[in-house]
């Protein structure tokens, strides 16, 4: 019997640290694997396995850069789809859409009381509102904040869901009675 697992195996490429000369090891961190020179901690160099690099997915033809007259194309980055200039790095035009609600809709934040609640999308294009404050004021909500009081706590905010009208405060958390929830929302 012939060992085939010679036939199937991988060439060691070791890559060597631009800085020291040293082999980079595979290693893992919070934003997942990458190399990094095995002299750590006298050498701090690291690379990134799978660079976030911009492609575009579609050249739009018809519609012109206002910022140099370039077309502008729908490209897919480190964040997710987005629109902007064909002509970077040249031209950092962006189509920057805002889906901020108007002045009169905001709502004030309960926690920090001087931010205001602010509709946002994440990395992964889910919708969350969260404090305009933020990094200082950390406060966030996954369903939609409506004015008024929970009838239990006291509590200066409500959220709506499918099932009805809570209360926002994770510690408390309950449902508002229908009339008083048909009252908010009117």
């Amino acid at each position: 019997m012939t060992d085939d697992s010679a036939l199937f195996a991988l060439p060691q490429q070791q890559q060597l640290c631009p800085l020291c000369h040293q082999v980079l090891a595979m290693k893992s961190g919070k934003n997942g694997p990458f190399l990094g020179c095995s002299g750590y901690p006298a050498c701090h160099y690291i690379k990134a396995l799978h660079p976030h690099e911009t492609t575009i997915v579609k050249v739009l033809e018809t519609e012109a850069c206002p910022q140099c007259s370039s077309a502008l194309a729908v490209k897919n980055g480190r964040y997710g789809m987005f629109i902007g200039c064909t002509n970077y790095p040249d031209c950092h035009f962006v189509v920057n859409e805002q889906h901020e609600q108007p002045e009169v809709d905001r709502l004030a934040c309960p926690k920090c009381k001087q931010g205001q609640l602010i509709e946002r999308t994440s990395k992964f294009g889910k919708q969350f509102w969260g404090c305009n404050n933020y990094p200082k004021c950390k406060f966030l909500l996954n369903d939609s904040p409506i004015a008024g009081a929970c009838c239990h706590c006291g509590f200066t905010l409500l959220i709506e869901k499918k099932q009805g009208v809570y209360c926002a405060d994770k510690g408390c958390g309950v449902k508002q009675p229908a009339a008083e929830a048909a009252g908010i929302d009117g």
